[in-house]
């Protein structure tokens, strides 16, 4: 049984819901993969003080806004995993949104651990999420999520194969993605990343997106490109 997987860094305009939808329905539009990852916060960027001051900046799983995303899913017949400051059931939180083939809501997931900056703005998930894709049993993860060694090995343990992690590393923190990464994949599951490259609410972040096997080995990489993509094909069983 294979799932390919598409991981991107696409260029974030900062706190700009429009161009960012316009960008990601375009990149949608040309995968060629049964998943399509982006990273952390992808159609606002993590500009923190826009979407505190910006209440049209959040969105519910149903917002009209996304009907581009849902559109080129559709035309892709491709899964996504989105990342979006969410307001669901009335709190707000850093949020994944998975979208289906059909441009169907798949799954919501919200970021279960906060630094101190975000604690003043969102809410802390409070629920692990799997979701099945091609077969395959994925995980689903948000940047800091991976420094708690119990994140990914609470999801190893409910039989997710792949641990799909969307993040910003800023500059500096190489060995840091390698470390996280290599928790997961210890586990015995794939890991497949999808971080900024270039400046994010002040941040500079390096790139560095791809997807590691089982044990920590890396299948695909990237360097430091805007709007680039790797790709990997999962394959077998997870170890």
């Amino acid at each position: 049984m294979t799932l390919r997987v598409a991981t991107v860094q696409p260029f974030t305009v900062p706190a700009d819901l429009s161009a960012n939808i316009a960008e990601h329905a375009r990149l949608l539009r040309i995968a060629d993969a049964d998943l399509c990852v982006f990273p952390e916060l992808s159609l606002t960027g993590l500009e923190f003080e826009a979407i505190a001051a910006d209440d049209g900046l959040w969105l519910t799983p149903d917002d009209p806004r996304l009907e581009p995303l849902r559109e080129a899913c559709r035309a892709s017949a491709v899964h996504t995993v989105i990342g979006l400051p969410l307001l669901e059931d009335g709190r707000r939180y850093i949020g994944s949104l998975v979208l289906g083939p059909a441009g169907e809501t798949v799954a919501t997931y919200a970021k279960r651990n906060l630094h101190n900056s975000e604690e003043e703005l969102f809410d802390a998930g409070e629920r692990q999420v799997i979701i099945e894709v091609g077969g395959r049993r994925l995980g689903l993860a948000i940047c800091l999520d991976a420094a708690d060694p119990e994140h990914p090995r609470e999801l190893a343990e409910a039989g997710a194969e792949v641990y799909v992690l969307s993040a910003l590393f800023s500059e500096g923190q190489e060995d840091r993605l390698l470390d996280q990464v290599g928790v997961a994949a210890g586990h015995g599951m794939w890991v497949v990343l999808s971080q900024y490259s270039g400046k994010t609410g002040g941040m500079a972040a390096f790139g560095g997106s791809g997807v590691w096997k089982p044990g920590g080995a890396a299948e695909v990489r990237l360097g430091g490109e805007l709007s680039e993509w790797a790709y990997a094909t999962i394959t077998g069983e997870a170890s």
